[in-house]
């Protein structure tokens, strides 16, 4: 081949952006709308809840639980559902109830029959209408996007995600102070419903699934999931990485706030300012992650991505900070903490989804979704638990040392196995 032809190939191998492709730019706006109106809204729900409701510790802990428990016993189930239902309809009715649940919230308020448990009902309906969604979304993406864009969609998702944590808690903690509670819940449900009417303008071609043979139920789906997940030649590293990174996560994330704010005694304002450059590290992550992954390989790229993690958890853990150290320089540490730790998952992130959609065949993959993504909350909910016992016993800081060496163990499991060597650009290794 001579240098104008593989000039050429180059060119046409590369990836198009992926917004320029109706389908997906439909499917980005609803999503960046939605995750913008639920950071706003959040933040008056966290108000609601402490100040207005004034809930009990274990009232709040109630709260965080019901986000989760969805996952752990609904998670299989669902994932089993979308591989046959049809996702972009079930991004719609979801869309549409969670724009209604949200707006029982001012409902309730304004009836005067708002109380702890009615908030409980519908954080727990809002959690099952999200597990939903995202069971729908990410087996959604391989039919609208080519193989060779799957990182870029995922970066783009990710990028308006970072975007929406970061700014979303400041805009809504100042429409709190002019407009009041109620109209932010308002508000974030016309957001949702907006995304709703987005979602139904996708145009993709999902085939009906075929019946299920004689004698055979969802658990022989949800079974089928599993034992094709952890057979898999890369997506069984690939699992067990992310399965053993969320344990370390859930730990040096349980503990980060108190850790900073309780024993290294940063003021509250340095630690919202660390936390904002963490947004600008995850957005600067999944810019380059699509670049990361091509130059790469989606394995090595995984690679860095748990590798760089280890850094900034190892880093608070050791490094020794005085009463005459504090303040600029604590400040200084605990941003680069945060910058570095969400850069690492940036990077990781967008690469982890890319490759397993361009993996599986697309009647498995709900059920491959949901089998890690099920494992993962389990584990973040059990690690959560035991974060708090090790801090008590052994300190904060070897809590961010244990989590920190599991970091590496999650990195190691990539080293060494077949995943390293995965390219995006490969025919996936068939299941054993």
């Amino acid at each position: 081949m001579d240098e104008g032809a593989e000039s050429a190939a180059g060119v046409a191998a590369r990836p198009r952006e992926v917004l320029r492709q109706p389908a997906f730019g439909y499917l980005w706006t609803a999503s960046s709308i939605r995750a913008l109106g639920g950071a706003v809204s959040g933040v008056a729900l966290n108000v609601l809840v402490v100040s207005v409701l004034h809930a009990t510790p274990v009232q709040i802990s109630i709260l965080s639980a019901l986000g989760v428990l969805p996952y752990l016993f609904l998670g299989l189930i669902v994932g089993a559902l979308m591989d046959r239902w049809r996702r972009q309809r079930t991004l719609v009715v979801t869309s549409i109830g969670r724009a209604i649940a949200l707006a029982a919230i001012p409902v309730l308020m304004f009836t005067d029959t708002l109380h702890f448990w009615s908030v409980a009902i519908v954080a727990l309906v809002l959690g099952v209408l999200i597990l939903f969604a995202d069971s729908a979304t990410q087996p959604l993406v391989p039919r609208i996007v080519p193989r060779e864009s799957l990182v870029m969609a995922n970066a783009r998702l990710g990028q308006s995600q970072t975007v929406a944590d970061t700014a979303g808690p400041a805009l809504g903690g100042a429409l709190l102070n002019v407009l009041g509670a109620p109209l932010l819940f308002v508000f974030d449900a016309i957001f949702t419903a907006a995304s709703a009417v987005l979602q139904a303008r996708i145009r993709v071609d999902e085939p009906k699934p075929g019946r299920r043979e004689p004698g055979r139920h969802v658990g022989h789906d949800i079974a089928e999931g599993m034992r094709y997940t952890y057979r898999h030649p890369t997506l069984r590293p690939l699992a067990l990485s992310v399965h053993t990174w969320f344990l370390g996560n859930s730990i040096v994330m349980t503990m980060f706030a108190v850790f900073v704010l309780r024993q290294l005694k940063l003021q509250p304002w340095g630690y919202g300012l660390a936390l904002a450059f963490g947004g600008v590290g995850g957005f600067l992550g999944a810019l380059i992650a699509p670049r990361v992954g091509a130059r790469l390989g989606a394995g090595r790229a995984i690679f860095l991505g748990r590798a760089l993690v280890v850094a900034p958890w190892l880093a608070l853990a050791v490094v020794p900070v005085s009463a005459a150290s504090r303040g600029v320089a604590l400040l200084a540490l605990v941003a680069a903490a945060q910058f570095v730790y969400c850069l690492a998952m940036g990077i990781e992130d967008a690469n982890d989804t890319g490759y397993r959609q361009s993996v599986a065949p697309d009647a498995i993959q709900g059920r491959m979704n949901s089998t890690i993504r099920t494992v993962n909350r389990t584990v973040f909910f059990f690690g959560a638990l035991l974060a708090g016992l090790v801090a008590t016993f052994l300190g904060y800081r070897l809590t961010m040392g244990i989590g920190a060496a599991i970091f590496v163990v999650a990195a190691l499991i990539v080293a060494f196995s077949p995943l390293l060597r995965a390219r995006h650009d490969e025919a996936p290794p068939p299941a054993e």
